[in-house]
């Protein structure tokens, strides 16, 4: 089956196009400039941008990953295709092993069937004094072998672990987790500049929530805001939803670290898509107000009730990216961060047609998924 949709404003690598573009089988087999060869489904000059990827991801519409419950997992993932978030990576957060053993294994059933890009690992390996919504009686010293069952439990689709390399054990624990193909993250550390940059040579290659969980960037103490900006191995996340980084700060970053390095994330927990109210965090207690996630017993962010649309919108209205850029920080670089830019995160023929149609304000009026719609345009 065959579907042309005409009359868009494509958003590519290379810019912003008047067009169209032909579906077949799940994939782009077209993408053309000016008026569609024959009928299509006009979409009346709103813009078609790559479907979002979100590789820090803790749940929504009352699912959350951690608890390994697949229903609720699938309700969440849900809530967040219909944000325009058609790739998402699950994260979890520290937990007794026992746990986390439990929701990687159950977990990788759901990517098994490809509803998942993934399982992150955020902890049990940080930094105490850095460890934010994390239960810290739960938190352990790195393990290479310890860290073997957790990605044995995975069966294949542990992708990401954060870790804090100052800590006994950590840099061992990054080169063996690279070696099994796990992204290693630095973040919810206390590392100084030079204990960063030995995680970095260890092979580590992603910033976990960029100034989140960590000390913040000196002229003295650069710490590891400027190690991890500075190194163009690692690609750092940004969570743009108002309240983890005042946007003075996420352009900073952007400016440095170009769209190539950047990457929007949502860190969304069980509440997004919900209203107000007390949630669940992996064994953390949490409550919303105004939208804002915080530990019930103290003024802690836990996590964020962010959807990826917000994220972008807010990257051009306030942090001021251009389309093409945003669309490289919400979809490509994060697709490129999993390994599956062959595949996704951005319009090319031979692509998987993930795709999010867009207002004028930047509002999402449709969401198809390998062809096919989960909310059709409006």
């Amino acid at each position: 089956m065959s579907l042309t949709l005409a009359d868009a404003r494509i958003v590519t690598p290379e810019g912003v196009h008047e067009g169209w573009l032909t579906i077949e089988d799940g994939r782009i087999t077209h993408v053309g400039r000016g008026s569609a060869p024959g009928s299509g489904l006009s979409l009346g000059g709103r813009h078609v941008v790559p479907g979002f990827v979100d590789i820090h991801n803790h749940g929504g519409a009352g699912g959350s990953f951690p608890t390994g419950e697949q229903d609720k997992a699938r309700d969440a993932v849900e809530l967040h295709r219909r944000h325009g978030t058609t790739t998402t990576m699950a994260s979890l957060v520290t937990d007794s092993l026992d746990g986390l053993t439990r929701a990687a294994s159950a977990l990788a059933e759901l990517c098994y069937e490809g509803l998942l890009a993934g399982i992150h690992f955020e902890g049990p390996y940080i930094s105490r004094s850095r460890c934010g919504a994390h239960d810290p009686a739960l938190l352990r010293e790195p393990s290479p072998q310890e860290f073997a069952g957790l990605v044995k439990a995975g069966r294949g689709h542990v992708r990401m672990l954060t870790i804090a390399t100052e800590l006994p054990g950590a840099l061992d624990t990054i080169r063996m987790a690279v070696a099994e193909g796990v992204i290693a993250a630095l973040g919810h550390s206390d590392a100084d500049y030079d204990q960063t940059l030995e995680g970095i040579e260890a092979g580590a290659s992603v910033a976990t929530h960029l100034y989140n969980a960590m000390p913040p960037l000196g002229h003295r103490a650069p710490g590891p805001v400027a190690a991890l900006l500075d190194d163009e191995r690692v690609t750092v996340e940004l969570i743009n939803d108002g309240v983890h980084v005042h946007p003075a700060m996420l352009r900073l970053a952007y400016e440095v670290a170009g769209p190539g390095r950047t990457t929007l994330v949502t860190d969304a927990i069980s509440a997004t898509g919900l209203g107000d109210g007390d949630y669940v965090l992996g064994p953390m207690r949490v409550r919303v107000e105004d939208g804002v996630a915080r530990l019930v017993d103290g003024s802690t962010i836990a996590g964020s009730t962010l959807t990826m649309d917000v994220a972008f919108r807010r990257s051009v209205q306030e942090v001021g990216m251009s389309l093409p850029d945003a669309v490289q920080v919400a979809s490509l670089t994060p697709a490129r961060v999993l390994g599956l830019a062959g595949r996704i995160g951005s319009i090319a023929v031979g692509k998987a047609a993930d795709l999010v149609v867009l207002s004028d304000s930047l509002e999402v009026a449709g969401v198809m998924k390998d062809g096919g719609w989960i909310t059709e345009p409006r």
